[in-house]
């Protein structure tokens, strides 16, 4: 189930801090378990929605840039943090000038020229999120710091006391390991006997059918302090994942999107900063099956990673299958086997719970809300993760999904 953001206490950094303070009246809603018409499936009903991991939370700042006499750079650092996301109440730009949130390495770089939420971007610049009427987010970075800087250009005479004005009232910032196990007890998972997930890089050789699969799966940030599973799906800039992770617009406008979060090797714990943009339209959504469509910002950057198509039939009992997804927000893993490679591939074990689920052996975990259920006959998407409990995991029919989308997503391979 969803867990209310915990408020912060302070912000640990190199400027003024103040405490945290409530959010916004007109700050985005929290997001919601599923009604119970969603939830309860005939057989089915009862079984757990995967939880959405409580993945990090909300801190209170005063840090203000600026070009005329101010400091032009801050870091926002919290000890151990897994991430750090800043939002800008405050952002005016002079001619010339432009403002970088990257990490301390600058491994990772987001560029902002103008005030994106007032249609101040320039081409190139990096994609935001919005968190109620005023001010945006830039887009994460990972680790615990975030470098804040205003990049001015030189000015004489009158263009000197015109300078820019950029300031951040708070930031979010992920939960180290430890804080992350205590926040989200083990018993939410749905892993039965040993954990058979691996990383996707695990099987570029052996299995390249399900690794390039994989490629079009990604790790779904909401609202700066939660995790989903989101799968790009169709020829065209659609994504897929639960109506219980993302269900109105003004939840969407929160979220942004990371593809290849992979580790680089296999077992390696070395995961690649990816690619993040932020979300765009919510195109269809339906409480009652647990799915949403929606598109994304920035797509070209995003579509080299490839994409999955429905299958349109229905599922097979004992018929091979494989959940593609972020499970407790880690790097991407996939679950073919059910406890080890060389055992027991992972399936279909009940193909019709009630009139729309499917039971599947694949291990799952919070955070694995949205993934893709890979048919392993055609490597299209079978089904819709959304929740279970040992010994089954369950998911939305795919033939059940289709014929609400069919005339949205453009659905043949070629």
């Amino acid at each position: 189930m969803f867990t209310p953001l915990l408020t912060a206490a302070v912000l640990v950094s190199a400027a003024v801090l103040t405490p945290a303070a409530p959010p916004p009246a007109d700050a985005a809603a929290p997001l919601r378990v599923q009604d119970a018409s969603a939830s309860a499936r005939g057989p089915a009903a009862g079984t757990p929605i995967a939880p959405v991991p409580v993945a990090g939370e909300e801190e209170a700042a005063a840090l203000r840039l600026s070009s005329a006499g101010g400091p032009d750079r801050h870091e926002v650092r919290h000890a151990g943090a897994s991430y750090v996301k800043v939002h800008f109440d405050r952002f005016r730009l002079a001619p010339g000038d432009y403002v970088t949130v990257a990490d301390p390495t600058g491994r990772e770089t987001h560029t902002y020229h103008g005030d994106p939420a007032r249609g101040g971007a320039a081409p190139g610049d990096a994609g935001f999120t919005r968190h109620g009427r005023t001010g945006f987010a830039a887009l994460s970075v990972d680790g615990d710091t975030a470098v804040v800087t205003l990049h001015r250009r030189a000015r004489h005479g009158s263009h000197a006391r015109h300078g820019s004005e950029v300031s951040v009232d708070r930031y979010w910032r992920g939960y180290s390991a430890a804080e992350f196990a205590a926040r989200n007890p083990s018993s939410a998972r749905s892993v039965c006997g040993a954990d058979g997930r691996r990383d996707a890089v695990c099987y570029k050789s052996s299995h390249p059918a399900p690794y390039a699969a994989s490629r079009g799966v990604a790790r779904m940030l909401t609202n700066g302090a939660g995790y989903c599973t989101a799968w790009r799906v169709g020829r065209g800039n659609h994504m897929m994942t639960n109506n219980h992770c993302v269900s109105t617009q003004s939840q969407l406008d929160t979220m942004e999107v990371q593809f290849d979060y992979d580790c680089a090797t296999c077992g390696g714990n070395d995961p690649r900063p990816g690619t993040k943009v932020g979300a765009a339209a919510l195109l269809r959504t339906s409480a009652s099956l647990d799915y949403t469509v929606f598109s994304v910002d920035d797509f070209d950057r995003v579509s080299p990673f490839g994409t999955l198509f429905l299958e349109t039939r229905a599922p097979v009992a004992g018929e091979q299958a494989y959940v593609v997804g972020h499970g407790d927000t880690r790097p991407k893993r996939i679950s073919l086997y059910e406890e080890r490679d060389g055992g027991a591939y992972c399936g279909v074990r009940t193909p019709q719970l009630g009139t729309e689920d499917v039971g599947y052996s694949c291990d799952t975990s919070g955070g694995s809300s949205g993934s893709p259920v890979v048919a392993g006959s055609s490597h299209k998407v079978i089904a819709l993760h959304w929740g279970g409990s040992c010994p089954t995991n369950v998911g939305t029919r795919m033939d059940r999904i289709h014929p609400q989308v069919q005339d949205l997503i453009d659905n043949r391979p070629s």
